[in-house]
């Protein structure tokens, strides 16, 4: 009974931590700055729908989220691809070659992505993919794909041998057996990888704001940096902003949260 209690009570602490700056940044969209200061945890009195529309129209805010929806729509897609054939690759090398190649991203893990902008920067200049979201697709594959690789490979393993033996004994080819046996039986892994891919690609600050210096190219995460003055913030428009930055994440988790479980638990029991 105390256990239960106590449990009970974190939990509804730990909620009241959530919800209360949620709400804040909620409610603070629909109000202007004096509502906002003077009554910061209160509903709007009067609420100001214009704040969304501020920010969709003239602030441009409207184009940097179809940029992130561009660069993002297409880095997770291709990056669980190549994740998926590289870890189906490791998972079914036999010997000292598996080991090696998975070290080999287990060490693009390890390398902090600050300590490689510099050369990544040049590089890119060198090649013209600064200021181009064909530039932001290509380093969201490169950052994130030794991560994407570790946990596919983790799961793949776990497969029984025999699966794979009997679709070789039936004549079908490596590709055939990754595309008909792998990719469906990792689903679940495929689907907790793509929302994390997704967390990070979206909210990714540091090489849009690296490689972009075109307005019209900026993404999400950049663009709110521009509600913010050096001497005055426009609180309102700026939460109006976070909630349509977050939309997309929190829809994402609500429909694709059982799949999300049962990747994160997929592969913990060996069968």
């Amino acid at each position: 009974m105390a256990y239960n209690l106590t449990r009970r009570a974190v939990l509804a602490v730990y909620t009241v931590i959530i919800l209360v700056p949620l709400l804040v940044v909620v409610f603070g969209s629909l109000k202007t700055n004096q509502e906002l200061f003077g009554a910061p945890f209160a509903p709007p009195t009067d609420p100001q729908l214009g704040n969304y529309s501020t920010i969709l129209g003239e602030s441009g805010l409207g184009v940097a989220f179809r940029n992130s929806v561009v660069v993002t729509g297409i880095s997770v897609p291709l990056t669980l691809f190549l994740a998926s054939l590289a870890a189906f690759g490791i998972a079914r090398l036999p010997g000292r070659r598996s080991a090696w190649l998975f070290a080999l991203f287990v060490l693009g893990m390890a390398v902090p992505a600050q300590a490689n902008m510099i050369p990544q920067y040049v590089q890119f200049e060198t090649f013209g993919l600064t200021d181009s979201l064909v530039g932001l697709v290509l380093i969201n594959i490169v950052v994130t794909l030794p991560i994407a690789v570790f946990i596919m490979t983790g799961f793949l393993r776990t497969l029984p041998a025999e699966l794979f033996e009997a679709a070789a004994i039936d004549g079908a080819g490596p590709w055939r057996t990754y595309r008909s046996i792998a990719l469906p039986v990792a689903a679940p892994s495929l689907s907790a990888t793509a929302i994390f891919l997704f967390v990070i690609h979206w909210n990714d600050l540091l090489y849009p704001l690296l490689f972009i210096h075109d307005p019209a190219k900026r993404t999400i995460p950049v663009a709110l940096l521009s509600f913010q003055g050096e001497f005055l913030i426009d609180y309102p428009l700026l939460f109006a902003g976070v909630v349509v930055a977050s939309a997309p994440i929190v829809l994402a988790y609500v429909f694709l949260q059982r799949y999300f479980v049962a990747g994160m638990t997929a592969g913990a029991v060996k069968g």
